[in-house]
């Protein structure tokens, strides 16, 4: 059985942020408003090995500002929305 690389991590008290690609790349980018850099961060996103605890991490605090996870923070509040008291996993895994 293969073993995720996000799965060798040790994701507890935000040592997964030290495993980012964004921390190989300038950090204005996570953060601009435009869509084509919202395009390109999401793009580095898709690759990244800790997308899915970035995410977590960013939906549970919850971050109001920037790319997390491979998602906007207008991304992240619409599936805040939809998942009421269900949560916001059961509606990005019915997804995908």
């Amino acid at each position: 059985m293969a073993i995720a690389a996000h799965e060798l991590i040790d994701l507890t008290d935000q040592d997964w942020r030290a495993h980012g690609k964004c921390s190989e790349t300038d950090p204005d980018l996570w953060f601009a408003v435009g869509a084509r850099e919202h395009k390109a961060a999401k793009v580095i996103c898709r690759t990244c090995p800790v997308k899915d605890a970035c995410l977590a991490y960013a939906m549970d605090a919850p971050v109001d500002h920037g790319i997390w996870g491979g998602l906007t923070e207008r991304e992240r509040r619409r599936y805040r929305r939809q998942a009421g008291v269900s949560g916001w996993r059961s509606v990005l895994a019915s997804q995908g």
